[in-house]
């Protein structure tokens, strides 16, 4: 199993995490962000993660491809078995990705253009800011966001939320800035904290 990559991808990580999860061996390909043809050619699209099987299958998609190892290697599950439960958590992913990442995904445009709108970052960035505490409360008595067990809501929720508190220094993607920014804990959210503690601990493949 092969998975290309580009380096300090939020996405990536994600596949890295749920493969670590279930011990998988994964053979990384780091592609060069200027030049991503190789992506385009075996995908036929530009964005990583991209997973390409020995039987030349390809999936891309970070939450997809989290998807598919848990169906191709069902020994410690990252979505529940039973339809009811499965269905809600795959709503919550399918809430994160598109509302949750609107704000962070949109202030990163702004910033892009000759002459930014700050006002309107001001008030995506509050966006941001606000929706710690839903976390910080789906967090009251749980060890992970759906409960005591590592979930798919982890996987795809840690990458973006780690940068309230872990930077690596050789980090110079803007999105990932805007998201250090924005998600500035203070001495607040302890349940947070140490969820974002918990996660960086688990192993990624």
């Amino acid at each position: 199993m092969r998975i290309l990559r580009i380096p300090h991808s939020t996405n990536v990580e994600r596949v890295a995490l749920a493969a670590g999860h279930k011990g998988l061996a994964v053979e990384w390909v780091d592609v060069d962000p200027r030049d991503r043809g190789e992506v385009k050619r075996l995908s036929g699209q530009e964005l990583v993660p991209v997973l390409v099987e020995g039987d030349g299958a390809v999936v891309t998609g970070s939450m997809e491809i989290v998807r598919y190892l848990d169906e191709h290697h069902p020994a410690r599950p990252l979505y529940p078995v039973d339809p009811a439960p499965r269905a809600e958590l795959a709503i919550f992913v399918d809430w994160f990705n598109r509302l949750w990442k609107g704000p962070p995904n949109e202030i990163d445009a702004e910033l892009s253009r000759s002459k930014p709108d700050q006002e309107r970052v001001e008030l995506l960035g509050a966006a941001i800011q606000g929706e710690l505490t839903l976390f910080e409360d789906l967090l009251d008595g749980r060890s992970y966001l759906w409960g005591e067990d590592f979930s798919a809501a982890d996987i795809a929720a840690f990458p973006f939320l780690k940068f309230a508190t872990l930077w690596d220094e050789g980090d110079d993607v803007r999105f990932h800035r805007t998201l250090r920014e924005w998600q500035a804990l203070g001495d607040g959210y302890p349940r947070l904290r140490a969820w974002i503690e918990r996660v960086d601990a688990r192993p990624r493949a």
